[in-house]
């Protein structure tokens, strides 16, 4: 993908990524040629659409390690979270199941932790478990919350403002030792790490396509099989999606799906390499551009791409962001990056306010560039520096 002129250096790739030129002409015919409705199986276009979307199942499966039917269209990862937490809930409720704990962490995405707040009004029990320092999950804090009788335990496989990998296949075997079922939210570890849902004894599994340079507006839910996964639905219709996600599907949006995820499973060791030299290009540009620069979270178990840095000198991210309009970056998620309140993921790792409004989330991806990088760490250390010295200057 060609760098245009004058256009700003794009370095936040947690909150999306672009759509790869591949995906891009994968779901241009789906568009213009046929536009049938997946769904109009009575002629030879529906047909035709049909049997698209079933290639880009199968393609989406085969990055997780799933069977093609293991897999739930959806609207994005938000949706895809909603459903399995609050689905498994209400499916395990009209069956008369007793357990009513359902734990997640401190440090999982708004929808997570909305999803498990919302089913407190239904007679759940929601428990948020703290991280630590590092921004991963004891082991041993699961163990014990799970003392008490569990139906579900989601946790994020990889972190969407600090990059952290937590041990899933471990988390997993805890969760499924006390007879409850395990979710993974992996919008940000689909194509970043290896996923076999499978080898890790995962339940459910959230995806995102836009997170993996495909197009927004369509995600996933793998749902398990064997031994059967039950949900409710929270959406009533036509039955599509087998009942569990009503509405018409997306025929375009599912083959640039399907693309992705092909590019991303045969791509990923590539781009994790090409990646992480892009990073640590950045990172030392920036250390000898703002001495005292700290980097949060595990600095071994996390995705190659992403850097969350503290500032030094409790200078304001956001005012650094400001005098940097040539580099794209942020402070947070980008579901709550706009709020006034410091990032609560950091706030989960133990940072102070302050530090914690003098950071920015770092996303290298597929895309970046060696220039984009030294553009983007020389104007984020001028913008600190002359932040800095007006402040001091006051």
């Amino acid at each position: 993908m060609r760098e245009a002129a004058n256009r700003p250096a794009y370095l936040d790739n947690h909150a999306t990524t672009p759509a790869d030129p591949r995906v891009i002409a994968a779901m241009r015919p789906w568009w213009e040629t046929n536009f049938a409705n997946p769904a109009s199986i009575e002629h030879a276009l529906g047909r035709e659409a049909e049997a698209a979307v079933e290639e880009a199942r199968a393609q989406i499966a085969a990055l997780i390690g799933a069977e093609a039917r293991e897999v739930v269209l959806t609207s994005g990862a938000t949706e895809s979270n909603n459903l399995a937490i609050k689905g498994a809930a209400r499916f395990a409720a009209s069956q008369g199941a007793e357990r009513r704990r359902i734990v997640t962490v401190a440090t999982e995405h708004k929808c997570v932790l909305e999803s498990v707040s919302d089913l407190a009004a239904e007679g759940f029990e929601p428990l948020v478990l703290p991280v630590r320092p590092d921004g991963l999950l004891d082991p041993e804090a699961l163990r014990e919350a799970l003392s008490v009788p569990t139906l579900l335990v989601s946790v994020m496989a990889v972190n969407n403002e600090t990059g952290v990998v937590q041990d899933i296949a471990a988390l997993a075997e805890i969760a499924h030792a006390a007879g409850a079922l395990f979710h993974t939210d992996a919008a940000q570890a689909a194509g970043r790490i290896p996923l076999d849902v499978g080898g890790r004894g995962i339940d459910l599994l959230s995806l995102s396509a836009h997170k993996i340079y495909g197009p927004k507006g369509i995600g996933a839910l793998y749902v398990r099989r064997r031994p059967r996964v039950r949900l409710a639905p929270l959406l009533s219709g036509g039955g599509q999606e087998r009942g569990l996600r009503s509405g018409t599907l997306p025929a375009p949006l599912a083959v640039g799906f399907g693309e992705a995820a092909r590019i991303a499973r045969l791509e990923m060791a590539l781009d994790e390499g090409r990646i992480a030299g892009q990073r640590d290009r950045f990172l030392a540009a920036m250390e000898a551009g703002i001495p005292g620069l700290r980097v949060n979270g595990s600095r071994t178990s996390r995705v190659a791409g992403n850097l969350n840095l503290t500032l030094p000198g409790g200078v304001d991210a956001q005012a650094v962001m400001a005098a940097a309009p040539g580099v794209c970056v942020s402070t947070g998620s980008a579901c709550s990056s706009a709020s006034i309140e410091p990032s609560y993921v950091l706030r989960a790792l133990g940072l102070p306010e302050s530090e914690a409004r003098a950071t920015l989330r770092i996303g290298i991806g597929r895309f970046t560039s060696p220039a984009e990088v030294d553009r983007a760490a020389a104007e984020l250390s001028r913008a600190w520096n002359g932040v800095r010295q007006r402040a001091a200057a006051e």
